[in-house]
């Protein structure tokens, strides 16, 4: 096929975005960003991020995708996000296709559209934009023609049913690994998407849905023989000296992460039985002090921003911690640039660390206790307790700040009303930390958010409260506060119940989210998208059960429709997890204490996994 010429493209965008707002999301162009002109033998790929630009842009794994496939011979990767509600419009009534930034090329000319899925809200923009681009939004329909390869990545692709019929395959873990051989098969079949798909199932780490059929009730089963009865999540096993986008694009507008990002670590073994990233990411793998400072020296001198964030799920956990912020203040902090610290520990060192930061630029406190009691906190294995809290705040208010932020969830398993009321209380205590300091006009924010269990994790197989009890909960909480310091945020209840049907359903849910899009579901994650009821009446009209697929507990022998990804941790593990929460026991980080049998090493350490479910069932 032959692209639209950039010059007429450009002439048809001119003609339209002065009439949408923030028309900078859709012209490209920015500092750092990679143009490959057309030649014979180059192909693309479109790095998709099913959201608005700012948001997108501001998403590192989209900027480590897009360095990754630029540096292989022969491809060049651009980037395409999700236009908003005017833009949209406005593309569909100019017959305009879905186009990626850089060279302003369609989206149905590329070889590969990869898809990052980061949450189940963002599923209808996946079809969305599919349909913008004229892609044919079910890969059986893709089967003849010359359609892109449409292919899924993120923490979703650990149960990638409820999307398996939209996609021709998911990358399971980390994509460096994978990314030379499956870009290899592409190349060798591009003739006949048969021999692709079967070459990419061959590939580690490669699920390719058409080639598994959904067994009801017992998950799917291989299809063609020689497809792997299990897919394992791949991943790097040192990122020492691991490429990194020391020249990221740099966005013409602000994003919502408008900084230098540093991925300092990867993995996290706190344990938090909710937590799916923290489960599927292990184990943990640190980046070298004297590497992130190379790294920052590099980032400052190439993009011109002023904040350096150092990424990763729990960074004050990193060894080297210490050293890597005081080397980053010494060598910046100078020209007024500051380091921010996305992950705080409930302890005085970390008090310590913001407090140096805030020598250069003020920053927030953010700590997230998660539940209000104790016996909730040991059950969600949240190793934080009331006297590390407290001991928290009276180092903040010592060292200057006035206002802290504290994250809880409703709806946890086990929770009861007193734990519900608990959080209030505990954020009153808080405030009286420094009301008997002394210290005046303090505020403590407090975030609420209802849990949704997930997959590949110890809560996967409890029940989530139904959206009556999470707005009585609410509602208690609400009117237990009573203290005026304390100011209550809470995110809205309804899209967590789309969102745990979502996380935890088969291949069924596939026509829900389809029926959803076509009623208009879109920006499900926006209060300006979500609509409640139309969710329903995709649910009743497809036959999805809310009480089946998110309410209802499942016996741990039950089979579960994302069994056949293997996230490294074994199932052995998760179930001892889950019946050491019904018992409120904790379990140790084993990046600080000894091995806790997750299996997850298992690779590095022949044997292992074996060797774990064998002790956990004994």
């Amino acid at each position: 096929m032959t692209p639209i010429p950039a010059s007429e493209l450009a002439d048809r965008l001119a003609d339209l975005l002065p009439r949408v707002s923030k028309p900078a999301r859709y012209v490209g162009g920015e500092l750092n960003q990679i143009v490959r002109p057309f030649e014979p033998g180059l192909r693309r790929m479109a790095v998709a991020f099913p959201n608005v630009y700012e948001v997108g842009m501001s998403n590192l794994a989209i900027s480590i995708l897009y360095d990754a496939v630029n540096s292989i011979p022969g491809w060049a990767a651009e980037r395409v996000f999700c236009p908003w509600f005017d833009m949209e419009a406005e593309m569909r009534a100019a017959g305009l296709p879905l186009f990626t930034l850089e060279t302003k090329t369609p989206l149905a000319m590329c070889s590969v559209l990869g898809i990052a899925l980061a949450n189940e809200l963002c599923y209808t923009n996946v079809l969305n934009m599919l349909d913008l681009a004229g892609i044919p939004l079910r890969a059986e329909q893709r089967a003849e023609g010359d359609w892109p390869l449409v292919l899924g990545g993120g923490h979703c692709t650990f149960n990638p049913e409820p999307m398996a019929p939209f996609f021709d395959a998911f990358v399971i873990g980390e994509a460096e690994p994978v990314l030379p051989a499956l870009l290899a098969a592409v190349e060798a079949h591009e003739g006949s998407r048969t021999d692709m798909l079967k070459s990419l199932a061959a590939v580690p780490g490669v699920y390719v849905p058409s080639l598994y059929a959904p067994v009801d009730g017992k998950g799917v089963r291989p299809i063609m023989p020689g497809a792997p009865r299990r897919i394992r999540r791949q991943l790097v096993p040192d990122i020492t000296g691991l490429r990194y986008p020391t020249e990221p694009v740099v966005p013409y507008i602000e994003a919502v992460h408008d900084r230098i990002a540093i991925e300092v670590m990867r993995g996290c073994t706190r344990g938090c039985r909710f937590c799916q990233a923290g489960m599927v990411t292990r184990p943990v793998r640190e980046r070298p002090v004297d590497e992130v400072l190379q790294i920052a020296r590099r980032m400052v001198a190439t993009t011109g921003h002023d904040d350096i964030s150092l990424v990763s799920l729990s960074t004050a956990d990193h060894t080297g911690v210490e050293a890597m912020v005081g080397g980053l203040l010494r060598e910046h902090g100078g020209r007024r640039i500051g380091v921010s610290l996305p992950s705080l520990r409930a302890d005085r060192d970390c008090v310590k660390l913001a407090a140096d930061i805030q020598s250069v630029r003020k920053t927030g406190l953010t700590f997230a206790p998660e539940a209000g009691t104790q016996r909730l906190r040991d059950v969600i294995n949240k190793n934080v307790t009331e006297a590390d809290l407290m001991s928290v705040a009276e180092a903040a208010f010592s060292s200057g700040w006035r206002r802290l932020k504290l994250y809880f969830m409703i709806s946890l398993p086990t929770e009861t009303d007193e734990d519900v009321v608990a959080i209030p209380a505990l954020a009153s205590r808080v405030a009286n930390v420094a009301r008997r300091m002394g210290v005046r006009n303090i505020t403590i924010g407090v975030g609420v958010s209802p849990f949704v269990p997930k997959p590949h994790t110890p809560f996967q197989w409890c029940a989530q409260d139904p959206l009556s009890e999470i707005e009585r909960k609410t509602k208690l909480l609400r009117d237990s506060c009573r203290d005026k310091a304390v100011q209550l945020r809470f995110n809205r209840s309804a899209p967590s119940q789309v969102e745990g049907v979502l996380a935890r359903g088969d291949r069924s849910v596939a026509d829900a989210i389809e029926g959803a899009w076509r009623a208009g579901a879109k920006y499900d994650a926006w209060d300006e998208g979500f609509l409640h009821s139309r969710w329903l009446t995709a649910f009743e009209a497809t036959g999805v059960s809310v009480q089946e697929a998110a309410e209802r507990r499942r016996p741990l022998a039950e089979a579960l429709p994302w069994d056949h990804i293997d996230c490294g941790v074994s199932k052995a593990y998760l179930k001892a997890e889950w019946r050491r929460a019904q018992a409120a026991q904790l379990t140790d980080d084993c990046h600080t204490g000894p091995c806790t049998l997750c299996a997850a090493c298992e690779r590095f350490m022949p044997a292992a996994r074996e060797a774990a479910a064998r002790a956990l069932v004994d």
